[in-house]
């Protein structure tokens, strides 16, 4: 707590505006947005691997914060106080950090597959900037952050050469997406069948079960999204930068409208089961990776054409 400390002596309404901008890029929504940008208009191929990145970052976050259920840094110390903005954001278990996994895991993906300089810089600054912002905020400990920071690298490093090399060696890939989808699996099972203590935060333990369909849902996605591409649509990130620009802007449309309102159709129409959410995201990723890939020849024609003319 010493450095939680320390951090909490230097506050003041500038860093705290600062920091609570930051940590947002931390967020699903900005995974979503980057893994959908890379995806469609820049390169499948890192697309999937930042997918992989952060999805089996997830996972593994999910089950550590469940298995070692260490409380928030106020709940350990009543004495500590936090940036109250950042309360909100600040649920569940603390350890590991789930905001440093994401923001680590897919910032240092961009930045081990690029060779640009420039982007690598930003990627870094972010790096080190996300995590400091939960801990300048006060929802996380040293520990949490660095652990959380180790296993994104791990992944990183880990991932990289099997996803570049997966394209040549296709069964690699297959063999890295269905292994996400049992972790999964796995997840889901240990919080729905494990005998936990009394003590268990109950709202945090249906949270993780939520969570791993939501995984599941995201990443046998993912698998079906693999070999239907390799099998039928190979559609091409190619366009000109208006038909990228419009593409993912229309695009994204239907993915926010999946997200955010079939939430309540699906968990009625499921009794808030959590296969909702499962099934919610299956969608999204359907959506992202045979839908819309779909229309990619007719803006790549498009302003090619208006080019040329």
């Amino acid at each position: 707590m010493t450095v939680l400390y320390f951090l909490e002596s230097i506050r003041n309404s500038v860093l705290d505006f600062f920091f609570s901008a930051v940590t947002h890029l931390g967020e699903e929504t900005v995974f979503i947005l980057l893994a959908v940008i890379f995806f469609w208009c820049i390169d499948k191929k890192q697309g999937y691997y930042l997918m992989t990145v952060g999805f089996i970052g997830t996972i593994l976050n999910q089950f550590l914060k469940i298995l070692f259920r260490i409380p928030r840094p106020w709940v350990k110390d009543p004495s500590f106080t936090i940036v109250e903005s950042a309360r909100a954001e600040a649920t569940g278990y603390s350890f590991p950090s789930g905001h440093t996994q994401s923001s680590v895991g897919v910032f240092g993906a961009i930045a081990r597959w690029n060779r640009n300089t420039a982007l690598r810089i930003v990627c870094v600054v972010l790096c080190v900037l996300i995590p400091l912002s939960r801990l300048y905020l006060g929802v996380h400990t040293p520990l949490d952050v660095g652990v959380s920071i180790i296993i994104a690298i791990a992944l990183i490093f880990g991932l990289y050469p099997l996803i570049y090399r997966s394209f040549e060696n296709k069964s690699v890939m297959r063999i890295v997406l269905w292994s996400m989808a049992a972790l999964s699996v796995g997840l889901i099972a240990f919080a729905s069948l494990y005998r936990f203590p009394a003590d268990v935060d109950p709202v945090h333990l249906k949270s993780t079960i939520t969570n791993g369909y939501k995984m599941l849902g995201c990443t046998v996605g993912v698998c079906i999204v693999y070999e239907l591409d390799e099998r039928f649509i190979k559609f091409s990130t190619a366009a000109s930068l208006p038909a990228q620009i419009i593409k993912f802007v229309v695009g994204i449309i239907p993915v926010i409208i999946i997200k955010t309102f079939l939430k309540a159709p699906l968990r009625a129409l499921f009794n808030d089961h959590a296969f909702s959410d499962a099934l919610r995201y299956f969608l999204i990723v359907i959506f992202v990776g045979c839908v819309w890939p779909l229309t990619f020849k007719f803006f790549s024609r498009l302003f090619k054409k208006v080019n040329n003319e």
